[in-house]
């Protein structure tokens, strides 16, 4: 979010790949928390400011649920976006999300690059050196 801002993007497709990735992290937390579905659009045209409040909702709501759950070894059926049944184990739903989302990060970095901004490295190895205090920039 900060690189967005930082360089005022405003191209329509990242946007719209950015707000499809924190439209279903919402999603599937409602499915996994029994909740009726959220009101986002699975793709649809989003500002930065839209965004950032996005993420920031996202983030608290899944490290709340994260916090206050002891198990994740269950079985929960739902329907998916178009109506089709389905069921999986809520921990292999939460490793797709982050699957999910280094997917359409890496769209975000190509489609920034392309149109001559530079996008940050969002490797999952960074991220572990940065928290351990082993980052060299």
């Amino acid at each position: 979010m900060a690189c967005l801002r930082r360089q005022s993007v405003q191209d329509e497709k990242i946007l719209s790949i950015f707000g499809h990735v924190l439209a279903a992290q919402f999603l599937w937390l409602h499915r996994i928390k029994g909740l009726t579905p959220p009101n986002v659009k699975l793709w649809g045209e989003y500002t930065l400011d839209t965004l950032e409040k996005m993420a920031n909702d996202a983030n608290q709501q899944w490290l709340d649920f994260v916090e206050s759950n002891d198990t994740f070894d269950r079985e929960l059926t739902y329907t998916n976006y178009t109506g089709d049944p389905y069921t999986n184990n809520v921990e292999s739903i939460m490793m797709h999300l982050v699957n999910h989302c280094s997917y359409h990060r890496a769209q975000v970095a190509l489609l920034l690059r392309q149109q001559g901004f530079e996008p940050i490295n969002t490797d999952l190895i960074t991220y572990d050196r940065v928290v351990r205090g082993q980052w060299k920039e």
